[in-house]
């Protein structure tokens, strides 16, 4: 391109000024990549996040291209701290995919035959942090040629919750919701009544396109479905919730109800308890009775005063007797010291373990010790 310059100048003080004209040539900077152009326009592309986005890329060659093809995009993120990313190359008939880590194995050409005009890619299972400015260059020299595109991922409206904030009885205040889980901005809201004909009270027609409806004075004729539709750019989720409006409840008689079920629980826990403990003690006294063997038995009856009397009689009778008539005495009557074998009285198992009774001990002691005192007189006599 060639433009025409005005040169002035004034040779002295005392001269007249002096113009001239110069013409330059100035280079277009598609001058330089004239023989090969990209035919598809710059555009701003929006996606649903998990979905594919084509971007397209298609450029055409003139015979003066004798070059190398080379085919590179690049990714602009939109956090302007990062670095511009290669996220795929192809050179030498070879493609390289794996510079961008963050896209690895989600981007790919659409054509087998990068040659035929079409470097067109595909990034699959849309991210949020796919966002940002894509550029694709295509250089086969001497011509060389690039164009971006605008790639933006929103996500669409989902887990949408339909709820009543509030007690559904008459005469009563309370809110209809609509609540999405996720959703990019901005998102639109729509009210719908499904069931009966009766429809909608004016003082609805503002919050019929909120999140939130507020009724004031509900009234049965407020009954019935209701559906809400969230959406945006992207795509749109519905839900539904049915309203019953009934009569105030009693509440006098369910708190009374509450109280007296809550009485009878305790009574009904109170018992178990009790139960529970009686059996337990009368399990434990069974084993113990169990195990206590004759310790509860009462000892014998005392022998001290069936030995003293016998004892009493003998003596009385040795005093009668001559040596002569001791021998058959002692044969005859020493021989008939009563059996020890004594009757035992059972007694109840509760009472007290009996204590060792030392006054039988002793009887027996001095019983033995005057049988050994017979013997010797029969030594003598």
């Amino acid at each position: 391109m060639l433009f025409k310059k005005r040169i002035c100048f004034r040779g002295s003080v005392l001269t007249d000024l002096v113009c001239q004209d110069e013409h330059l040539s100035l280079l277009e900077p598609n001058d330089f990549t004239r023989s090969l152009s990209i035919t598809t326009p710059e555009q701003m592309i929006e996606k649903a996040k998990g979905e594919t986005a084509y971007l397209p890329c298609k450029f055409t060659l003139s015979p003066e291209d004798q070059g190398p093809l080379d085919i590179e995009w690049l990714l602009s993120p939109a956090d302007n701290q990062k670095v511009d990313q290669v996220i795929i190359l192809y050179s030498g008939d070879k493609i390289y995919d794996d510079y961008y880590q963050d896209l690895k194995g989600r981007v790919h050409f659409t054509s087998n035959d990068l040659k035929s005009g079409d470097a067109s890619i595909n990034v699959t299972n849309l991210r949020l942090s796919d966002i940002g400015t894509y550029q694709c260059k295509v250089k086969k020299a001497p011509g060389v040629g690039n164009k971006k595109i605008q790639l933006t991922v929103l996500v669409k409206p989902s887990g949408i919750r339909c709820y009543v904030d509030g007690s559904e009885e008459i005469g009563n205040d309370f809110k209809l919701k609509c609540e999405p889980k996720e959703g990019s901005l901005p998102l639109q809201y729509e009210w719908q009544k499904l069931s009966n004909s009766q429809k909608t009270p004016p003082s609805w027609s503002t919050d019929m396109t909120s999140p939130v409806i507020s009724i004031k004075n509900a009234s049965t004729e407020y009954s019935g479905t209701y559906s809400c539709t969230v959406t945006n750019r992207v795509g749109s989720d519905q839900c539904q919730l049915r309203l019953n409006v009934v009569p105030p409840s009693n509440r006098a008689g369910t708190i009374a109800g509450a109280v007296v079920g809550i009485l009878l629980a305790l009574v009904l826990i109170g018992f178990i308890v009790f139960c529970c403990r009686k059996k337990r003690r009368e399990e434990k006294y069974e084993k113990e009775v169990h195990h206590d063997i004759r310790e509860d038995v009462p000892p014998p009856k005392s022998r001290t005063s069936t030995a003293r009397s016998y004892i009493g009689s003998n003596h009385s009778s040795l005093g009668s007797m001559s040596p002569s008539n001791m021998e058959g005495y002692s044969k005859t009557q020493y021989n008939q010291v009563p059996s020890e074998d004594f009757e035992r009285t059972p007694q109840s198992p509760t009472l007290p373990p009996a204590k060792e009774d030392h006054s039988v001990l002793n009887s027996a002691t001095s019983l033995k010790k005057y049988q050994e005192a017979i013997q010797k007189l029969k030594i003598i006599f």
